[in-house]
C-alpha cells in the first residue's frame, strides 16, 4: 500500500470505515479480475479516491456493491466491495501510475534496480502495466495516454530544473495526470458539469502528492544523492508548506463547486484526511494516543514532586494537597485512598506463560501473517505469548478524536463545535 491519504480507523465511523474498505477491496479485486493476481501489488490508498469520487456522484443503485469471498487480509471474512466502472478506472490509473513509479526508480538506480538484469525485468513489467491500463481505460472511455505523456514529460522537467526554477513547474506533469483522472469520474457518473471543478481538485491533489513525497524523502534523498525537487530548486520547507496549504484550500473550494449524491466519504478523505497528511509530512501532528501517554508521564512526574513520600506522608506537600496540616484522612497507604503514594489499585500482573519453541513459534507467526491478524488485530506474540497490538492500532489520530465524539459518530465534523478545526461548514 502507498499513498498520502491514509485515514485512521479510529477517526471513521463504522459506516464510513466499511465504505472505505469496500473501495479499497474493490480496487484490489478489479486489478485481479482485469489484469491478474500480480497486478494486485499496485493497490494503493490514493487510487481508491477515483472509485470514491465516481460513486459519490452517481445515483445509488444495487449494482455498486457485491459480496467478495474470504480474504486473508480481512482475516478470512467476506465483505461487500465496490464493483463497477469506478473501481475499474481506479485500477487502470493505479497501473499506469505504478508503472511510472517503477520507471522513476529505475532512472534513479534505487536498490536492486541498479543492476541491469533487474532493471530490464522491471521495465518489462512496467510496460505490461502500461498496456493493461490503456486497455481498461479505453473500455471506459478514458485515454491513459495523458498519464503516460505526463510521466514522460516529468523526466525532462527534472533534468532542466535547477536553483530558482519554480517548484510548480516541477509538479505540473503530476498535476495534469491526476486532473484527467478526477475529471473522468464525472463522465462515468453522468455528471459532465462536475468535470471542471473535479479537474481542479485533481490538479491540486497531484500537487500535494508530489510535494509531500518530496518533503518526506528529502533527507533520505540527500543521504543517497537522489534527485529531490525541493533540494534541486532551492525551495525552503516553509515555502513548500505554504503551497500545500494553498492547495488544501483549493481542493475544498473545488469540491464545493461540484454536485454529489453522497459526498460524506469524499469530504472526509479530501478535506480532513488530506489536511492531516500535510501535517504528518511536516511533523506538525502528533498521535493522540502518544500524546496521552506523554501527558500521563508528565502527571506522574508532577505527583512525585508534590506528593509526600511513603516515609513522610504529611509535611509541606501534604499541606499543599489537603489545605491543612497532617496526612489526608484514612490510611495513607491503602491502595484505594486518593492520597496514597501508591496510586489507584492496579490489576494483578498476568501470570507468565510458557514460551513456544522456535519451530512452533514460526508456524504460529506464519498463521498470524496469512490471516492479517498481525496488521489488523490483537494477537499473542508467536514466541513469548504476550498480547500484542496490530500495526493498524498504531494510528496517527489527531487530538480531534479525544476532544469530542462528533467525528466518531458521523465521520464528519459538526458545525456546532471546533474540535476538528474545520472551517468548511460541513454539517452533521
Amino acid at each position: 500500500m502507498f499513498g498520502i491519504v491514509r485515514p485512521c480507523a479510529h477517526r471513521l465511523s463504522e459506516g464510513l470505515k466499511t465504505e472505505w474498505m469496500a473501495h479499497l477491496c474493490g480496487l484490489c479485486l478489479a486489478l485481479r479480475s482485469d489484469h491478474g493476481q500480480f497486478a494486485r501489488i499496485v493497490t494503493n490508498y490514493d487510487g481508491l479516491i477515483v472509485s470514491v469520487l465516481t460513486e459519490a456522484q452517481a445515483e445509488h443503485t444495487t449494482g455498486w456493491r457485491r459480496t467478495a469471498g474470504p480474504c486473508p487480509l480481512r482475516s478470512m471474512r467476506t465483505a461487500p466491495v465496490a464493483h463497477g466502472e469506478g473501481a475499474r478506472l481506479a485500477a487502470a490509473v493505479s497501473l499506469v501510475l505504478a508503472s511510472a513509479k517503477v520507471r522513476d526508480h529505475i532512472a534513479d538506480g534505487d536498490g536492486l534496480l541498479r543492476r541491469r538484469p533487474v532493471a530490464a525485468a522491471a521495465r518489462r513489467v512496467a510496460a505490461g502495466w502500461d498496456r493493461a491500463g490503456a486497455r481498461t481505460g479505453a473500455e471506459l472511455g478514458f485515454d491513459t495516454a495523458v498519464l503516460v505523456d505526463a510521466v514522460d514529460r516529468q523526466a525532462g522537467v527534472e533534468r532542466l530544473a535547477g536553483p530558482g526554477t519554480p517548484l510548480l513547474t516541477v509538479t505540473e506533469p503530476t498535476e495534469s495526470a491526476t486532473a484527467a483522472a478526477f475529471a473522468h469520474t464525472a463522465a462515468l457518473a453522468g455528471r459532465p458539469r462536475n468535470a471542471e471543478p473535479l479537474a481542479e481538485a485533481g490538479r491540486l491533489f497531484g500537487r500535494l502528492a508530489h510535494l509531500l513525497d518530496a518533503v518526506e524523502d528529502q533527507e533520505a534523498d540527500a543521504a543517497s544523492g537522489a534527485w529531490n525537487p525541493l533540494t534541486a530548486t532551492g525551495t525552503s520547507r516553509a515555502e513548500a508548506r505554504r503551497l500545500c496549504d494553498d492547495a488544501l484550500r483549493g481542493v475544498r473550494l473545488a469540491l464545493g463547486d461540484a454536485e454529489f449524491t453522497d459526498d460524506k466519504l469524499t469530504h472526509v478523505l479530501l478535506v480532513h484526511e488530506l489536511r492531516r497528511s500535510v501535517d504528518r509530512a511536516f511533523a506538525t501532528q502528533t498521535c493522540s494516543h502518544q500524546a496521552d501517554a506523554r501527558r500521563a508521564g508528565e502527571d506522574l512526574t508532577d505527583r512525585q514532586r508534590t506528593e509526600p513520600s511513603a516515609k513522610a506522608p504529611g509535611g509541606a506537600a501534604g499541606l499543599r494537597r489537603t489545605g491543612s496540616f497532617g496526612p489526608p484522612p484514612g490510611n495513607p497507604y491503602a491502595p484505594d485512598n486518593p492520597g496514597s503514594p501508591f496510586g489507584p489499585p492496579q490489576p494483578p500482573p498476568e501470570p507468565p506463560r510458557d514460551r513456544r519453541g522456535l519451530i512452533t513459534g514460526c508456524l504460529v507467526w506464519a498463521g498470524l501473517a496469512c490471516t492479517c491478524q498481525m496488521c489488523c488485530g490483537t494477537f499473542e506474540d508467536p514466541w513469548s505469548r504476550q498480547r500484542r497490538e496490530g500495526l493498524c492500532s498504531q494510528c496517527d489520530c489527531s487530538d480531534c478524536c479525544d476532544a469530542c465524539d462528533c467525528c466518531s459518530n458521523c465521520g464528519d465534523c459538526c458545525s456546532s463545535c471546533d474540535c476538528c478545526d474545520c472551517d468548511c461548514g460541513c454539517d452533521c
